[in-house]
């Protein structure tokens, strides 16, 4: 079955606000709708910050689209409060002294890559001559402290106007910080929500990055309260998602885009990078094998009106520079190291007319997510 916008649109006109005397479409509390074949995905923003409140109109929303649209529907409902309801709860989202552009790398699933992309690229960029800082965002599996070898050196502080900041580690000519670098690398950080946050909050602003043409930060995989309190924290240039050409990594690299292009969070994003876009053995430098399928990430970008900003080959000397903690950027005229330079070159090129043609982002003016997803 496909579920239309009109017809969740429909069931949500059928749901009263309470003490509102007017239906939840009609009062504009319904910002945006996205709709996935059979899943939904609702923001609806709302006046009263209590949690009663807020699981009440959450309940509401699946319970309509699930009786008058499609009873098996997987319903997500992200609920904001109004800003001016909770200001002294607001993180604050000025921008980074000295920083001129932030780029988010995403990924709708984990396992695409997408570390290995954003270390890579951060090295790319900074061997054509750009300052670039890297912060691993990705709390809850830090690799990069492993990623450029820096895995037993400890960031150090210093005071900057009267206020004690943290000295990133520099290696390969990029400003790294990453949670790894504060806890037991063979350590789970089983954290909740409130709690990654503020560890995000804390590595983007109390940390002395200096002057900066790019800022990349790793996110986590798939969708979530690091993403959103990125996007409240700081005014985020654009984004770059990261795929595997197989279809089941593809539709959620979709959801990927589609949440950096929701109403609420409206950041552009420079396109798509397709990792393990496809297997060269050493021995035969000129043949391609497409383990994962071919031409995935291209049949997506034409879809969503988006370049691909690199393809990345399936080699082993990815992996074992990885490993090593030597980005294989840094490998000279291989296959691989040639893609992410010119994976390099196409962000750049991207963002040169992303900042032409679009006014500076801003910070989302929200302050708390409840995102449940139902399955009946």
């Amino acid at each position: 079955m496909q579920i239309t916008k009109e017809q969740v649109l429909k069931a949500l006109a059928t749901i009263t606000l309470p003490g509102g005397g007017v239906d939840l479409v009609s009062a504009g509390a319904v910002t945006n709708v996205l709709v996935f074949g059979t899943e939904v995905v609702l923001e609806v923003q709302i006046e009263n910050p209590t949690l009663q409140y807020k699981k009440k109109v959450e309940v509401e929303c699946l319970k309509a689209i699930h009786d008058h649209v499609y009873e098996k529907a997987d319903v997500k409902v992200n609920i904001t409060v109004n800003a001016s309801e909770q200001k002294a709860d607001r993180i604050r989202g000025n921008e980074i002294p000295g920083v001129k552009n932030i780029i988010a790398i995403a990924s709708g699933k984990g396992g695409v890559g997408k570390s290995t992309i954003t270390a890579n690229l951060a090295v790319a960029l900074a061997e054509q001559g750009y300052k670039v800082g890297l912060v691993d965002a990705d709390i809850y599996g830090p690799s990069m402290p492993i990623m450029f070898d820096v895995e037993k050196v400890k960031p150090t502080g210093r005071e900057v106007d009267g206020k004690k900041k943290i000295v990133p580690v520099e290696n390969y000519g990029v400003k790294i910080l990453s949670i790894g670098f504060f806890s037991n690398m063979n350590e789970a950080v089983v954290w909740r929500g409130p709690m990654a946050s503020k560890a995000l909050n804390q590595m983007l602003w109390d940390t002395d990055w200096g002057d900066l043409d790019f800022m990349l930060i790793d996110l986590p995989p798939g969708t979530g309260d690091i993403h959103l309190s990125l996007v409240q924290s700081i005014p985020v240039t654009a984004a770059v998602v990261v795929s595997t050409p197989q279809n089941i990594a593809l539709a959620d690299a979709r959801k990927g885009v589609a949440m950096f292009q929701m109403d609420s969070i409206g950041v552009p994003v420079l396109g798509i990078v397709e990792n393990m876009s496809y297997f060269t053995p050493s021995e035969l430098p000129d043949n391609k094998y497409y383990i994962f399928g071919d031409g995935g990430a291209q049949q997506l970008a034409q879809q969503l009106n988006l370049p691909v900003l690199g393809e990345i080959p399936l080699v082993q000397s990815v992996r074992e520079a990885a490993d090593a903690g030597r980005p294989a950027v840094l490998q000279g005229a291989t296959p691989a190291a040639i893609a992410f330079a010119k994976m390099a070159e196409n962000v750049v090129e991207e963002l040169n007319k992303r900042n032409v043609n679009l006014a500076a982002t801003k910070k989302v003016e929200i302050t708390t997510m409840s995102g449940c997803s139902t399955n009946e």
